[in-house]
């Protein structure tokens, strides 16, 4: 009745800390009240199909080896799907606070390591949070499950969530066009040693990287942990600068992260000059016809962030450089063999792996790309919705940039310790596109 973990998935479960649990975390905002009952039966029917959310963990024996997953004899939903109240009148911020306080939460032991909160009552609808084990499944995976609820999701033919359009998602599956077409060609012994040449080589580039440097954004953790989110910008204004500069929306979006860090770094009188961060992006490496299994299938990319450039449009130009360069890299397959490598390696190259890998980076920046049109779960239109997916190698700052019917969000989780004021860094964020809309309207006039 067990079933062993695979090696990349064990990985994540012992990157488990109390200061940096490594569960994704959910937020969907809801326009019209969802009844408890309709939820259950939404979650029934669509999430307990997967195996892996009526399991529990079990260690392994004499702690050698990998874990396994096992049928939880004992599973009972209600366990797994809460009723919250934030109190009448509860706006945005006391919703933020509410998260804030499950992200300091470790889910319960010796059960399927997820919940569902529903918060009723919130702004005239309801609220649903999902906190969701990174050994379940990696962020992609588990986004295309929760939306999977979304009224008609299941219907033939159609595809609620759009993972192509992401530039991290289309990196990772040009990667595997390139190996599954080698790996299909045997007599192309070659080219597959030129692969494996090319990861190798691309992990020692990495494993040479510098440090990054130390800043206010870096520091010790602690348990409790803040979310936050911006309010929604227009993807349409988004789209009108890339237009303008002959950018990508993840170009503008990615530009727009490296001057609200440099905005935050210099009003602490941290003048960055020439200074690079790195952020660490997670990248899909399933194919689009397995969007909807379970486990950890992506490997990592790092972006240097320019926040020493001061200019917004030399900024943007720059990104947009460096992210064309890190499209020919293999660098998200070296990592995936990494992690896939060091899951059931002994406990002390494991944190020493961790520990190289988490002094290249600053923050975990994730792109999600959401359905283009509105869509609605349990007959409740879905108004907003943010994911984050753990910082791993105890970074503090994890940074979720999410598109959805035609509007853009950029949400927070970051230690409180390191980080107390994740709303300067929203605001610096949405500076930084108006900064860009200005330059666009110039141009035009």
């Amino acid at each position: 009745m067990r079933t062993p973990f695979r090696s990349v998935d064990a990985s994540w479960l012992r990157m488990d800390e109390p200061v940096n649990l490594m569960v994704v975390t959910g937020v969907l905002v809801l326009d019209a009240p969802l009844p408890l009952a309709r939820l259950r039966e939404l979650v029934e029917k669509r999430l307990l199909r997967f195996r892996r959310f009526t399991s529990r963990v079990v260690p392994p024996f004499a702690g050698v080896g990998l874990p396994s997953w096992e049928p939880d004899p004992e599973f009972d939903l209600d366990r797994h799907l809460l009723r919250e109240k934030l109190g009448p009148g509860a706006g945005t911020p006391a919703l933020q606070d509410f998260v804030s306080r499950l992200l300091s939460e470790p889910l319960p032991a010796g059960r399927p390591p997820w919940t569902i909160h529903l918060v009723e009552h919130f702004q005239g609808g309801s609220a649903v949070i999902a906190r969701i084990h990174h050994c379940v499944g990696d962020g992609m995976a588990l986004v295309h499950v929760l939306l999977s609820m979304a009224d008609g999701a299941t219907a033939p033919g159609r595809r609620v969530v759009r993972p192509s359009a992401s530039w991290a998602m289309t990196l990772g599956e040009k990667a595997l066009r390139g190996a599954r077409a080698l790996l299909g060609h045997p007599g192309r012994i070659g080219d597959l040693a030129r692969l494996a040449s090319g990861s190798a080589g691309s992990l020692l580039g990495l494993l040479a990287l510098p440090d990054d440097p130390p800043t206010r954004l870096k520091g010790a953790l602690g348990r409790e942990k803040i979310a936050a989110w911006s309010h929604p910008l227009d993807l349409d204004d988004v789209k009108s600068i890339g237009r303008a500069t002959g950018s990508t929306v993840n170009d503008v979006l990615m530009a727009a992260l490296a001057g609200a860090l440099r905005r935050y770094l210099v009003s602490d009188g941290e003048p960055p000059r020439d200074m690079d961060v790195r952020g660490v992006v997670p990248v899909n490496l399933r194919r689009p016809e397995a969007a909807g299994r379970l486990g950890n299938r992506f490997g990592l990319v790092f972006l240097s962030l320019p926040v020493g450039i001061e200019d917004p449009l030399d900024r943007l130009f720059e990104v947009r450089r460096r992210m064309r360069a890190l499209k020919d890299s293999p660098q998200a397959l070296a990592v995936y063999q990494v992690l896939w490598a060091v899951g059931a390696a002994p406990r002390p190259l494991f944190d020493l792996a961790l520990r190289i890998f988490a002094a290249k980076g600053t923050a975990v920046v994730t792109n999600v790309v959401g359905p283009r049109r509105q869509i609605s779960i349990g007959g409740a239109p879905l108004r907003e919705v943010m994911f984050w997916v753990p910082s791993a190698g105890r970074l503090a700052l994890g940074v979720s940039v999410l598109s959805y019917a035609g509007k853009v969000w950029m949400g927070i989780q970051c230690d409180a310790g390191v980080i107390p004021d994740p709303a300067s860094l929203l605001a610096g964020f949405d500076a930084e596109v108006e900064a860009l809309l200005e330059l666009r309207r110039q141009a035009g006039a």
